[in-house]
């Protein structure tokens, strides 16, 4: 970004195209109509809150701090799904919930930031940006979630990135229309392809599955085995060392979402 492309851009050209994906497997093996004509109402404030939106502030809002402030700021998704939940009706709040967040939360912010976290005035608009857009994602899994159990999950997939297309159009049309495509390099279309196809297609999709099949504040607790992963991949790349405190800082998290899942597994065991 901003070399080749810039955010904004990047985002109507990563949305657009997985509604292309999504609309050509659909139109292939699902062939799925909406029963109800109400239910586009739904798809369009999905679009709105789990794409449009969502993505918007979160590259903005990256542009405004230090990459270690968005990346714990977004571990506090699964604390506003708890408390959405709870709001909505859908999720009773309960202590293993709250505690398993906050224990979660803990570790990694611990892990991802250890003594390097630091808010100022310089970072707020940033920070600020991000923190609404992880509000809105938690709306985003808590209100999909019966259009899920509705309906099939590449169908929901579809018209959330169909209308979120529309929504993201205005903000990207420029940016995309100054795009020099010869001047982008193979690795640079990999990179693409990869964020297209891997992060955003099919982790919307299994996002989707998830959500038919479990509740919203499970499917948003796993948000905290991302930092977990990347430390393990920075190991195995050689870019970075596990340490006993980083050991314990990942037993945190693992803790953290048994915690949020304990009467799942309670239930599994019975």
């Amino acid at each position: 970004m901003n070399v080749y492309i810039h955010p904004f851009g990047f985002i109507l050209m990563r949305v657009s195209i997985s509604a292309l994906l999504y609309l050509l497997i659909h139109s292939l093996f699902v062939k799925e109509k909406i029963v109800d004509k109400k239910d586009h109402y739904k798809f369009i404030i999905c679009s709105i809150f789990g794409v449009g939106a969502n993505m918007l502030l979160f590259f903005k809002g990256l542009a405004n701090t230090v990459p270690i402030n968005g990346a714990v700021l977004m571990t506090c998704t699964p604390i506003f799904v708890v408390v959405v939940a709870a709001i909505y009706g859908t999720e009773k709040l309960s202590w293993n919930k709250l505690l398993g967040v906050l224990v979660a939360t803990t570790g990694a912010t611990l892990l991802i930031a250890g003594p390097d976290l630091k808010f100022s005035s310089e970072t707020a608009a940033g920070d600020v940006m991000i923190t609404i857009n992880a509000i809105i994602y938690s709306f985003y899994l808590v209100y999909s979630r019966p259009l899920m159990s509705k309906y099939n999950p590449i169908t929901v997939s579809k018209w959330t990135f169909l209308y979120g297309s529309i929504f993201v159009l205005p903000f990207g049309f420029m940016e995309i229309s100054e795009v020099k495509w010869e001047q982008i390099p193979t690795q640079i279309w990999l990179y693409i392809a990869f964020i297209i196809i891997a992060s955003s297609f099919v982790t919307y999709l299994l996002n989707a599955w998830s959500l038919r099949h479990g509740s919203s504040s499970l499917v948003g607790s796993y948000i905290y085995l991302q930092p977990v992963l990347t430390t393990l991949l920075a190991e195995m790349g050689g870019e970075d060392k596990m340490t006993v405190e980083k050991a314990g800082y990942t037993l945190l998290i693992f803790a953290g979402v048994f915690l949020v899942n304990y009467k799942l597994y309670k239930k599994k065991t019975v």
